[in-house]
């Protein structure tokens, strides 16, 4: 439940950015309450959009009892990760959602007309300084406008269309310094490929970032909205660029397409936009600093089949690497600047012989610019195929997937193993103009090389990270009490049992053969309870005691059971050096707390490091929460306090979701309530 908790929060300091658009956003707050990384607050985001899912979402809202959507200016829906799926089943879905959306009034957009994020960003809805989500995890693509997106999982997406609002815990914020600027033939995405292969050790996992930098108004928003959506592949939950000139200019210029009568993107809103440029405080808190030079900086190349793993495009190219396919698709980087690059490498020259070349725009605004322009023609006369508006083989879906032993190079976000067809094919990401060039010369090729020049040599990347000190606590801070509703305990204490391992994920926990049969038991699920990380783990174990683990605990799939399954072990807190986002959001959805104390991992693990390994052991130490005061206090067999430590401050709004049983229990609680007034 905790994201940031080793952090002591003092409440005098200033605000970074991502912390003042959650205060804007953020609902029930006390008067004066400043919101900081660690605190839980209810948000009411000014949009939700959710695409293919929106079915399900749909099935989960009316399950909770709802009959009419919140508030219907909210809520987006979007077709566009299966569109090119004709069959009668997939028809049937999408007409269910255009009919549901019809129904209830809400922004709809069919299949062709663009991928999702990029119809958030086209249309308004993610704008800057607002807060907008959506159940997709490239939601982070928001924040190259300076929007704060984040994903949420569907049962958020039902509860923000039920009740307009749900939560969220405010993560470790990072800054990262972009320092210089790009030199000629690199991009926005060797930027974010270079950081992902650079700071590979989960550096910003489960954080916000903030990009700085005094030459960042260089860096164009298509770069910026690249570079934001692979901070998903980074392990953050957000990535935001600055308010500045340059996004001012980009609406400019966008009004100028979309007229004055524009709903969300008008003469008044890029007013107030430009009169009102939202930023950091002076004297804000950020976890950690990394930073990079940019001017340092080569085209790169992440794979194969990891976003981890970063090669420079010299080294690639010396290889000979053959390429069976390549794409220019999905919400990373087909946007007009992309396209118009891909067709200025490959103009008077055909796509080389065995080599498909597949293009996709991210809209069909974006198409229709790109035919004005005569960038798409200029691509079909070299030989690509062309797809339909949306996400297709970038999810693994519809025409030119990866065969068995082909090797692709994709300017997508994501090349895990099997993610874009065979799992025995080698995939790569890179830039448009290293696709585009690749796929005329028939390798892993620079731009250089179409003109039969050689690679330019890599150069050495200049970067550091500083993790910095904790803000410091104040008195006022100590003192502070929360209230605790009634039917929540004011202390939550247990035996800590170590489960000594990083990344233990779902399936550890709950084993998946169980995973999709609706009808277990209760307690044949805490029989199960984290068999496949250790089978003596029920033997071990006993109602109230609080699981500690290391890092990423609940990585892996989304199966609610996960959650779920600790609970039925009566097992009501889990404290972890970190966790995965995804555990972290079904485990408050569930009622399960969490914890994040990344000190107290390490200390057991200082404990027991001279001892018999042991997959699960009781500690005798004893942890207890003092919720109203937000302080943690671990003692040891003979009572001796071993840690004491602030930690966020868990909210009534997230006790309330507690006490309800989970976040489907508030909901239907919340419109037991509306029904009763209107009695």
């Amino acid at each position: 439940m905790s994201r940031h908790f080793s952090t002591s929060l003092a409440r005098c300091r200033g605000q970074n950015l991502t912390e003042k658009i959650v205060q804007k956003y953020a609902v029930g707050l006390a008067p004066d309450k400043l919101v900081y990384s660690g605190d839980y607050v209810s948000i009411r985001p000014a949009h939700v959009m959710s695409h293919d899912n929106s079915w399900p979402v749909a099935l989960k809202f009316k399950g909770l009892g709802a009959k009419k959507v919140k508030d219907n200016r909210q809520i987006v829906n979007t077709l566009d990760h299966d569109v090119q799926n004709k069959t009668e089943k997939n028809l049937a879905k999408y007409h269910n959602i255009e009919q549901f959306a019809k129904e209830q009034g809400i922004d709809f957009y069919p299949a062709g007309r663009g991928i999702g994020h990029q119809i958030m960003i086209e249309e308004g809805y993610a704008f800057p300084s607002n807060l907008t989500v959506a159940s997709d995890s490239h939601s982070n693509t928001y924040g190259g406008i300076g929007s704060l997106g984040t994903p949420i999982v569907r049962t958020d997406a039902a509860s923000i269309w039920a009740t307009g609002q749900t939560w969220w815990q405010i993560p470790p914020v990072a800054k990262v310094e972009l320092k210089g600027s790009l030199p000629k033939g690199v991009t926005g995405k060797d930027v974010i490929v270079s950081l992902c292969g650079l700071f590979n050790n989960d550096e910003v996992l489960n954080h916000a970032i903030e990009f700085v930098g005094d030459e960042i108004h260089k860096l164009p928003i298509d770069y910026r909205l690249t570079i934001a959506n692979m901070t998903t592949e980074w392990g953050a939950l957000s990535g935001l660029f600055p308010i500045d000139e340059t996004l001012i200019n980009f609406y400019t210029n966008r009004l100028l397409r979309l007229g004055p009568n524009h709903p969300r993107i008008n003469h008044e809103t890029v007013e107030k936009l430009r009169q009102n440029k939202l930023a950091a405080d002076p004297d804000a808190y950020y976890a950690k600093t990394l930073t990079i030079d940019l001017s340092t900086l080569s085209p790169y190349i992440s794979g194969p089949n990891s976003v981890k793993v970063s090669n420079s495009l010299s080294d690639l190219s010396a290889k000979n690497m053959k390429v069976d396919k390549a794409y220019l698709v999905s919400c990373t980087n087909s946007r007009l600047s992309d396209i118009k690059a891909a067709a200025d490498i490959v103009r008077g020259h055909k796509i080389a012989p065995g080599v498909k070349f597949y293009i996709a725009a991210a809209s069909s605004e974006v198409q229709a610019d790109a035919e004005a322009a005569g960038a798409w023609q200029t691509l079909l006369d070299a030989g690509c195929i062309p797809l339909p508006a949306g996400c297709g083989p970038c999810i693994g879906l519809g025409t030119g997937l990866l065969e068995e032993g082909e090797v692709g190079i994709s300017a997508t976000n994501r090349n895990f193993k099997g993610r874009m067809g065979s799992k025995d094919a080698l995939a790569f990401l890179a830039s448009p103009e290293v696709v585009a060039a690749s796929a005329v010369v028939g390798k892993i090729a620079a731009p250089e090389e179409v003109d039969g020049k050689p690679c330019p040599p890599t150069r050495e990347v200049k970067k550091t990270i500083v993790v910095n000190e904790k803000p410091p606590s104040t008195d006022d801070t100590a003192k502070s009490s929360g209230s605790v509703l009634p039917g929540f305990p004011e202390e939550i204490t247990g035996e800590l049992v170590l489960c000594d391992a990083d990344n233990i994920n779902t399936d550890g926990i709950y084993p998946g053969k169980y995973t999709y049969q609706d009808d277990v038991p209760r307690e044949k699920m805490a029989e199960v309870c984290m068999e496949n990380y250790d089978s003596e783990f029920g033997k071990k174990t006993k109602a109230g005691d609080i699981i500690i683990s290391g890092f990423n605990f609940g990585t892996g799939s989304s199966r609610e059971q996960a959650a779920t399954c600790i609970l039925a072990r009566d097992i009501k807190l889990v404290v972890a050096g970190s966790f995965g986002n995804i555990f972290s959001r079904n485990s408050i959805n569930n009622a399960l707390l969490t914890l994040e104390i990344p000190d107290l991992i390490n200390m057991l693990r200082d404990r027991y490091r001279d001892s018999e390994p042991e997959l699960t052991r009781r500690t005798g130490w004893f942890l207890k929460w003092n919720v109203p005061k937000s302080l943690v206090t671990v003692t040891d067999s003979s009572g001796a306090v071993v840690l004491e430590q602030k930690v966020g401050e868990l909210g009534t709004n997230l006790q309330e979701i507690i006490i309800q049983g989970g976040l489907e229990g508030w909901v239907r609680s919340e419109l037991q309530k509306e029904a009763q007034q209107q009695q």
